[in-house]
C-alpha cells in the first residue's frame, strides 16, 4: 500500500514540477516566470520528498524530508519576493496584457518627505 501512495505522489509531484518547468519557458514575463517556478516547483518538490518518507519510511529520512519541505515552503516566497522586486526596481518590462501597476505610486514618492528612493511608505 504504501508503494503505490508513494507512486502516486511521485507521479504527482514529476508532474508539477513539469508544470513548472513549462511556465518558466512559455509565460511572458518574470513576474509570471517566478510564480509558475515557485508555486508549482514548491508543490512538485514537496510531494515528491513526502514520495521518499513513504518509500523509506525510517524516522530519519522522515524527519529530514519534512524539514527540507518546511524549508523550501519557508524560503521559496521570500526568495521569490526579493527578485522580483529588483527585477521591478531594475526597470523591466511588463507584457503588453498587464494592465495593474500598483507600485508605481509608490516608487515615484522619491521626493516625499520621509520616505527615501525605493522604500515603501509605512502605515503609521
Amino acid at each position: 500500500m504504501f508503494e503505490i501512495i508513494a507512486g502516486i505522489l511521485l507521479i504527482s509531484g514529476g508532474f508539477f514540477v513539469l508544470v513548472a518547468s513549462v511556465g518558466i519557458l512559455r509565460l511572458p514575463d518574470i513576474l509570471m516566470r517566478m510564480h509558475a517556478s515557485t508555486k508549482a516547483g514548491t508543490l512538485g518538490a514537496g510531494l515528491i520528498l513526502l514520495s521518499v518518507a513513504f518509500t523509506y519510511g525510517e524516522i530519519g529520512i522522515i524527519s529530514r524530508a519534512i524539514a527540507t519541505i518546511i524549508f523550501i515552503l519557508m524560503t521559496a516566497p521570500v526568495a521569490a519576493h526579493a527578485i522580483g522586486r529588483a527585477a521591478y526596481k531594475s526597470g523591466f518590462e511588463f507584457w503588453k496584457g498587464t494592465v495593474v501597476d500598483d507600485l508605481k505610486t509608490y516608487y515615484e514618492q522619491k521626493g516625499t518627505p520621509g520616505h527615501e528612493a525605493g522604500e515603501l511608505p509605512k502605515d503609521d
